[in-house]
């Protein structure tokens, strides 16, 4: 008993005790830090949370939603997970620095193609498409051969592009540049800007290409641009880093998305590629993706594979699991495989109605503008020829969000506010000019 009240009486004067102020050392480091800038997409997230307009509206995410403007586990990711908790032989422990073996060679058996023989590519698990961008810049700039007379190895980048290339790979020690991608003008693919700017490119520099549904434009090359763009690249002794981030979530065909992917394999490019599994399995959270380079010879792959360990080990150790084993889990049955390609195809069957819809609405509710563009882009987005003023009107007097080069993920769309978006695109849209 005596105990007891004992403990119960340091228990209360603990409580009681004034809070300790510790001092601060007046030449501290951390009071010279400045305050870095906001992400500007996930900063444009934080805003719309915080809004409290019963009409608000999300057309900046990068996410899929249903109809119903929720977020969608897909069906056969679904199965999967179900089937995963009924194996008693799945267990947590570490995996391997490049990822769980059967998992890569199933996702670049969907990337590559069954008729690709795998036994020389390097390939790697990775934190999503995100940290296969990082991994590879990192291998580009520590083997890549520097052009004549440059202290870095340049890479070209699209203009515009996914934003967080740009940083990714000045954090990897590259010398980002940019190609031109898109006329504002005509609101389409800028290809002889493209082609031209390729061509004044150091020989040997990296080239970044979009795989399918380029982002944030939504533009693709035809499949013969994309041949000539091949034979321009071969010429000048560049280096191909594709970035395939939207696999059979463009078009709702897996394989017809991988086309330019494999064009540029079979011309002979050892190719380098980020692959995610974001978009296409909605596995947003999960961060699962690869990192491979197609080599020449095992031996390369070999070497190569060592090198990304080397590159991996000291980064993040080694990749999560759960999702590498839903993508594993639906790639392996035959099954859930058919029922993923089914779930791929309602997706961007969405998305494409959404594009047509809001076209269709935008001339009911009487605007006079050609927004065809919209209709002829591809992927989640479209990329509307708004200006950054247009989109700021559009936020603070329709408390609709989007980022600030006129880009809206058409996944934010559905029947219950597309005529309320419409309705605000006509009214900052009107009389204006969208092309810049």
């Amino acid at each position: 008993m005596y105990l007891r009240l004992a403990t119960l009486f340091l228990f209360t004067a603990t409580l009681t005790q004034p809070t300790v102020a510790f001092a601060m050392p007046s030449n501290s480091y951390l009071s010279t830090i400045p305050e870095g800038p906001p992400d500007a997409i996930l900063g444009i997230a934080e805003s719309f949370k915080s809004c409290t307009d019963p009409n608000k509206v999300n057309v900046c995410v990068g996410a899929y939603r249903d109809s119903s403007g929720k977020p969608w586990i897909l069906p056969s990711v679904r199965k999967a997970e179900e089937r995963m908790l009924k194996d008693d032989t799945v267990n947590k422990e570490y995996a391997p620095i490049a990822g769980d073996g059967r998992y890569v060679e199933l996702a670049l058996r969907f990337a590559y193609g069954n008729e690709m023989d795998l036994g020389s590519v390097a390939g790697v698990q990775s934190l999503s498409g995100t940290g296969a961008c990082r991994i590879g810049g990192h291998f580009f700039a520590r083997f890549a051969p520097k052009p004549k007379g440059l202290d870095r190895l340049p890479i070209y980048i699209p203009n515009p592009t996914w934003g967080n290339h740009i940083q990714i790979f000045k954090e990897c020690g590259l010398d980002v540049q940019r190609y031109r991608y898109y006329d504002s003008k005509t609101n389409a693919l800028d290809y002889d800007g493209l082609i031209a700017d390729l061509k004044e490119a150091p020989d040997g520099s990296v080239i970044l290409l979009h795989s399918c549904a380029h982002n944030p434009t939504g533009c693709d090359p035809t499949l013969q641009q994309w041949k000539d763009i091949s034979d321009l690249i071969k010429e000048k002794s560049h280096h191909v880093f594709f970035d395939s981030a939207y696999q059979g979530f463009a078009s709702g065909d897996a394989e017809a998305d991988a086309a330019a992917l494999r064009l540029f394999v079979k011309e002979g490019h050892n190719i380098v590629l980020a692959q995610s599994f974001a978009k296409n399995f909605g596995l947003y959270g999960e961060r699962t993706g690869t990192l491979s380079v197609v080599c020449n010879t095992p031996e390369e792959r070999s070497a190569v594979m060592s090198q990304l360990k080397l590159i991996i080990r000291p980064m993040y150790s080694s990749p999560p699991i759960h999702g590498s084993s839903i993508v594993k889990t639906v790639l392996e049955d035959e099954e859930l495989t058919k029922e993923y390609y089914a779930n791929c195809e309602e997706m961007a069957d969405r998305i494409g109605s959404m594009r047509r819809r809001l076209v269709e609405v935008l001339k009911e509710v009487g605007s006079t503008h050609d927004w065809s563009h919209v209709t002829s882009q591809i992927g989640m987005f479209a990329f509307t020829g708004m200006s950054s003023d247009m989109c700021d009107e559009l936020t603070s007097k329709y408390s609709i969000f989007l980022t600030r080069d006129g880009r809206i993920s058409l996944a934010g769309l559905n029947e219950g506010n597309i005529e309320y978006v419409a309705k605000a695109i006509h009214d900052v849209t009107d009389g204006k000019s969208i092309t810049s």
